[in-house]
């Protein structure tokens, strides 16, 4: 018998399955129960698989599922005016994107589970895409026919919208990471900053002396840095065939001149500058040096701890190459490959600042370059002035150097070397001179020397004039004693 406070009970279960917040669907699934008996019966044992063999079968699932009531919030979230109204228009509800949920929802009461959950996708009447998060319950004492099964719908659009554009966001970051023209590398910097902490806290004030005095503490810096990622330019630059080996081998990327560069790095971050840049060498795995532009940032969020930093690499070696080569062109000789007559002013305003002293000047004159440029051709003349060239480099050493200041004029330049060393070292040339002359055939090297010494406070520029004075006696008796017209022939 039936009384007034069951009704009632029944009555507020009504109220509260109406009103509720969430979409809720009451439904029969007793058919798809026979179907899936029939199926096992015919040996389908994998669910799954049999499903997606054939998509028909999923379709005839469906038609199974029997909608027997649905709430007001549902009719609302669907655009449907009546349950009538929703049930004719399910196939526009249930469609595309929502397949794969389906299967795994059918594989769930086919293995014998009285709820399952799934994120799906639904569409309005309209044809909105809804994202929704599924749950469903065969409602006790329907376990054995599934004649009642509840679902609850919650629209998760606005969150799934938020997931995907947050995806987007981090596919398109790390694509830029990834992709990017210039080497990047983000590291984890934390252990430094304590080590740095925990020297500002033993009282250390001058932490440039600080890292003069103990390189050690550079060296236990350098073991703490961490390498969180690299992108894929980083491992075309550095010759590396995947990440694991290059942060593997990274004692052959950071060696010899990064250390003074790191040094620099350290003293910038205990200063408080978490943005700089600067420019250092590394090395590839496979040995040659790169030259690169560092570009070094503690990523927002992460200042307090530098657990995150990002570092750029830009390959500068070509440029610094191409600078050097120009620096050489301004500094040398392109025939010769001596220092030139721009170094060799340089050199003299330099030594008469700084000495050391005394400072000993050798001018030499190559004898016989205008006869072979006019009797042999400008070409011969050139290869007598490299040969000149050859003799006088292997000839002199650093400090010194040699210079070529006019056509067939060159001048040695010895710092802290007086007259006996220079005498050794003409010596040493007229010997490299022999060797140069057994060495190439036709006409013989030779040069007409004059040197003079200059002691401290005596003006270099004397000196020089006195050596050149010397070379023009000795170039002069050359000529004499060839028993030719000088006139004529220089």
């Amino acid at each position: 018998m039936t009384t007034a406070s069951d009704n009632l009970q029944t009555a507020e279960w009504a109220d509260l399955f109406e009103l509720a917040p969430v979409s809720l669907w009451l439904e029969d699934y007793s058919a798809l129960r026979h179907l899936f008996e029939r199926w096992r019966a015919e040996g389908v044992s994998d669910l799954r698989d049999w499903l997606r063999s054939d998509p028909r079968r999923v379709a005839e699932c469906s038609q199974c599922l029997k909608v027997l009531q649905v709430n007001r919030r549902t009719l609302e979230l669907y655009g449907a005016e009546s349950l009538a109204h929703l049930v004719r228009h399910l196939p526009q509800v249930f469609r595309d994107d929502m397949f794969d949920a389906h299967v795994e929802e059918l594989a769930a009461l086919w293995e014998g589970r009285t709820r399952f959950s799934s994120l799906s996708v639904n569409y309005t009447l309209a044809g909105q895409r809804l994202d929704i998060q599924l749950n469903a319950t065969l409602l006790p004492g329907h376990e054995g026919t599934w004649n009642r099964v509840l679902l609850s719908i919650e629209d998760v659009s606005e969150r799934e919208r938020a997931q995907r554009s947050l995806h987007a966001s981090e596919q398109y970051a790390r694509g830029l990471f990834e992709h990017s023209p210039i080497s990047l590398w983000v590291e984890d910097f934390s252990s430094i900053k304590r080590l740095l902490d925990e020297a500002r806290e033993q009282g250390i004030a001058d932490f440039r002396v600080f890292t003069d005095v103990h390189p050690e503490f550079v060296t236990r810096c350098m073991a703490e840095i961490r390498v969180v990622d690299v992108n894929q330019q980083t491992l075309t630059m550095f010759a590396a065939p995947d990440k694991d080996t290059l942060l593997r081998r990274l004692n052959e990327v950071f060696r010899d001149e990064m250390r003074a560069h790191f040094t620099e790095q350290l003293i910038d971050l205990w200063h408080g500058k978490t943005f700089h840049q600067r420019e250092v060498v590394n090395y590839t795995l496979g040995g040659d040096k790169l030259h690169v532009y560092l570009q070094f940032s503690v990523l927002p969020g992460h200042e307090r701890d530098w657990g995150l930093v990002l570092i750029s690499l830009t390959d500068i070696t070509a440029r610094k190459q191409a600078e050097a080569y120009l620096e050489f062109l301004g500094k040398h000789d392109p025939l010769t490959k001596l220092r030139n007559r721009a170094f060799f002013v340089d050199e003299i305003n330099r030594l008469e600042r700084k000495g050391p002293w005394p400072v000993t000047v050798i001018v030499a004159d190559l004898n016989g370059l205008k006869s072979a440029n006019d009797n042999e051709g400008h070409a011969a003349g050139d290869a007598l002035l490299r040969r000149a060239g050859e003799v006088l480099m292997k000839g002199v050493d650093k400090p010194a150097c040699a210079a070529r200041v006019g056509g067939d004029e060159f001048v040695i330049l010895l710092p802290g070397t007086d007259e006996r060393g220079g005498t050794q070292l003409l010596e040493q040339l007229q010997s490299l001179v022999d060797v140069n002359n057994q060495f190439y055939g036709g006409r013989p090297l030779s040069f007409a020397f004059g040197m003079a010494c200059c002691a401290a406070g005596e003006r270099l520029e004397a000196a020089v004039n006195q050596a050149d004075r010397a070379m023009y006696a000795a170039k002069k008796a050359y000529y004499t004693a060839d028993g030719a017209n000088r006139r004529r022939e220089v």
